[in-house]
């Protein structure tokens, strides 16, 4: 089984760029897409990014598009998430997830591993 943790959360102000680690033990995660996501206080959870088992295919939704980037490094068995111009709505735990397959998928029931989160808030 995988352990997921998250990290490079905190609180920044708006305009800053912060880049979250996902760094998995246990066992190699080389052979799953990994994905991000994030909790709001009083929202649901939302998909930020995905990406393929090699790294050659990433998946971000037009809400994301631009300012958050997935990327993955197998040798050292870690997921980023960069995130660019924050804003106070980007508030949230982020969490890390590891895929049930080895492509990059948005759809929720497609990971069966999860992350305890990262907080980042975002000052105005």
């Amino acid at each position: 089984q995988v352990r997921l943790v998250e990290s490079g959360g905190g609180l920044v102000q708006a305009g800053d760029s912060l880049r979250l680690s996902c760094a998995a033990s246990g066992r190699p995660i080389s052979t799953y897409a990994m994905g991000w996501f994030r909790r709001a206080p009083g929202k649901e959870r939302e998909f930020l990014a995905a990406i393929s088992y090699d790294g050659a295919a990433t998946y971000h939704p037009d809400s994301a598009q631009g300012r958050f980037t997935i990327s993955r490094d197998n040798a050292k068995n870690t997921v980023y998430l960069q995130i660019n111009n924050l804003k106070p709505e980007d508030t949230a735990v982020y969490f890390c997830a590891e895929g049930s397959f080895s492509w990059a998928t948005m759809n929720v029931e497609h990971y069966d591993f999860w992350g305890q989160g990262t907080q980042v808030t975002v000052s105005s």
